[in-house]
């Protein structure tokens, strides 16, 4: 770190850890309003390269989200700079939430209990409400350099971890955690679920699969049950839950109320909001192809505006191809769009008339 760097760093971790000891009205409001909210939740998972700002605000606007997640935040050895937290968590300079106002939790991924806990006290800093830990990813590339799912096979790092990021950061400010089942296998479940519990995460959500299984179904929602069962702090079930069904039956036999969508929202975009309506008595009534159609214009805006013109289609593309599991209509529209790469022709096939900004002109002509 630069001098500037080293000393910003010691200015707000010496404020995070005097509001650790004098956390104040505003932080006991915070934690109070974290604990009172336990109850019937559905989240919005992080999925790295997939869940960015632009996707996080046209779903959360579709409703039904109670919270989201950054895509996870990699820590290695040293303070990440301000500007890591513009590109991955830019809802932090707009009060923590999206444009709909639901709160974004700041995800980190790493080994290092100090490093982590240092970057944990650096983004509270910088106004994260809630810090959440990666030992879920399945990624080989994360898991060679020690990060997500690998440490799954090792409970008592996983401790230390959440023990030295929770002992670092303001008491008002929940550490959360999101695990897998284990890596090859679900021997150490519960030994890794009672270590972040008793480490200090105020909240465990559980994808009910290992690495080794992936994302290939079924998800072990019985296995959820077994670690609500072992550890005093609400569980949040996620994994397969792709239509109201799967989230009744997921309910059923896991026995937690609360949900964490992630592939299943991101190809159903009212997947929580009708989830939401059915748990509370309400009626429930699909978003249709023709309903959609403005929620994915409105992102192809923001992608046009926020990337550059090399990359914008194939985040669309990226999603259009997950819409295809929920949509026929979504077929049509990617098989024509699979090969076009000209922002403005793509304009075109969606009907939208966007005229170009100075920093688009810039970029298109990079």
């Amino acid at each position: 770190m630069d001098s500037l760097r080293v000393t910003v760093f010691h200015v707000v971790r010496l404020g995070v850890r005097w509001q650790a000891f004098h956390p104040g009205p505003c932080a006991a409001y915070t934690r109070r309003r974290f604990f009172e909210n336990f109850s019937m939740q559905i989240a919005l998972a992080p999925m790295e390269g997939l869940v960015d700002e632009i996707l996080r605000d046209v779903l959360t606007r579709v409703g039904g989200i109670d919270w989201c997640v950054t895509e996870f935040i990699r820590v290695t050895e040293r303070v990440l700079p301000v500007s890591t937290y513009q590109k991955l968590a830019p809802e932090l300079f707009s009060g923590a939430q999206t444009a709909a106002g639901t709160p974004l939790r700041v995800q980190f991924l790493g080994s290092d209990p100090q490093c982590l806990a240092d970057n944990a006290a650096f983004a509270c800093g910088l106004g994260a409400p809630v810090i959440d830990l990666n030992f879920g990813c399945p990624a080989k590339t994360v898991n060679k350099s020690r990060g997500g799912a690998v440490l799954l096979k090792e409970p008592e790092l996983l401790h230390a971890i959440v023990r030295e990021v929770r002992r670092t950061v303001p008491a008002g400010i929940a550490v959360t955690a999101k695990m897998r089942l284990g890596f090859e296998h679900k021997d150490y479940a519960l030994d890794c679920a009672r270590a972040l519990a008793e480490g200090g995460a105020s909240q465990l959500v559980v994808h009910a699969r290992t690495k080794v299984e992936g994302y290939k179904p079924p998800a072990h929602w019985e296995w959820v049950a077994r670690v609500q069962e072992a550890v005093r702090v609400p569980v949040f079930a996620n994994g397969e839950v792709w239509t109201l069904d799967d989230w009744r039956r997921c309910r059923e036999i896991s026995g937690v109320e609360d949900i964490m969508l992630g592939r299943g929202l991101v190809a159903r975009p009212d997947l929580a909001r009708q989830i939401a309506a059915a748990r509370a008595g309400q009626a429930v009534v699909e978003m249709d192809w023709v309903a959609l159609q403005p929620v994915l214009a409105d992102f192809w805006r923001q992608a046009r505006r926020k990337m550059s013109p090399r990359y914008a289609p194939g985040r669309l593309k990226q999603w259009l191809a997950m819409l295809t599991r929920s949509y026929p209509e979504a077929f049509a529209l990617f098989n024509a769009l699979r090969r076009e790469n000209d922002c403005s022709r793509i304009d075109a096939m969606l009907g939208i008339d966007l005229p170009l900004s100075k920093r688009q002109e810039q970029l298109a002509s990079a």
